[in-house]
């Protein structure tokens, strides 16, 4: 019940930080959505530090795995919105800038993973 309450409250904290960000970046920004990329690439980032941290160095607690993981980073990251993103701007003819989003979405998202963990693992 305790891991159902840790997903819970991280999901909730999540996903208003991305909601804020998303909120802040993509109004300021105009049609590029890029809160949604900086959220994507950030939180690869920190899945890669906290996967290095929990489950190679053990310095982190494992009771903290599905609070920060699945609930906080699976909130704050989001597949979903990305490719509903990716296809409205194919939808609206801005086909250039849809195939720079999901290319950026997807090198910085994979590079920002790498990064978080051979960084971590130096520590």
């Amino acid at each position: 019940m305790l891991h159902l309450i840790a997903i819970a409250t991280g999901g909730a904290l999540g996903a208003l930080g991305r909601y804020w960000i998303s909120g802040l970046l993509n109004n300021a920004q105009g049609r590029f959505p890029l809160g949604t990329l900086l959220c994507n690439v950030a939180g690869s980032l920190l899945m890669g530090v906290l996967f290095v941290l929990v489950l190679e160095k053990a310095r982190l607690s494992p009771e903290l795995r599905p609070l920060l993981m699945v609930g906080f980073l699976g909130a704050f990251t989001t597949f979903s919105t990305f490719a509903l993103e990716s296809v409205v701007m194919l939808q609206e003819g801005h086909v250039m800038s849809a195939l720079i989003y999901v290319s950026l979405s997807v090198i910085l998202c994979l590079a920002a993973l790498y990064v978080g963990m051979s960084l971590t693992r130096l520590l």
